[in-house]
């Protein structure tokens, strides 16, 4: 079980959104979800110290994306830990990602957001990592997202 820690979820499709809520929180994190980057940047903004981690999409819909989402995290506080979820950008992250992130590609399982989450916040994954997505033959759980 996850020591209590507020995370930021930014996902603009509710389905998802819901699957990693649930997941996040029967880890025992704490969450707060925003549905798209200027909410996100609100939440920031109002006080990003009380949040541990960042989960965000990068394609949010107009407006901010999530590569800027992250950036503004690290701004406002610098220790915050990033993972980013992508269909579509994850080939943009070496040059656009925060540094010591970990980027996501979908199709993914929930339970791999929940592990990157995990492990940076508890420091074993000192580097930019890339989270490989599901295979194939991985079984189409419930779990499994597969949206851009």
């Amino acid at each position: 079980m996850a020591s209590t820690q507020l995370l930021l979820l930014v996902e603009n499709h509710t389905l998802i959104q819901n699957a990693l809520h649930d997941a996040l929180t029967d880890t025992g994190y704490d969450v707060a979800v925003a549905s798209d980057g200027r909410n996100a940047l609100r939440q920031l903004k109002t006080g990003a110290a009380r949040f541990g981690g960042l989960i965000t999409d990068i394609a949010l819909g107009a407006g901010p994306d999530g590569w800027e989402v992250g950036r503004r995290a690290r701004e406002l506080s610098p220790h915050i830990q990033v993972v980013y979820m992508s269909g579509q950008s994850g080939r943009d992250w070496p040059a656009k990602g925060v540094p010591n992130s970990v980027m996501a590609s979908k199709p993914f399982d929930v339970a791999q957001i929940v592990a990157a989450i995990s492990a940076l916040l508890s420091g074993r994954h000192p580097q930019m990592r890339q989270v490989k997505p599901m295979g194939a033959n991985v079984g189409a759980a419930t779990s499994s997202i597969s949206n851009s």
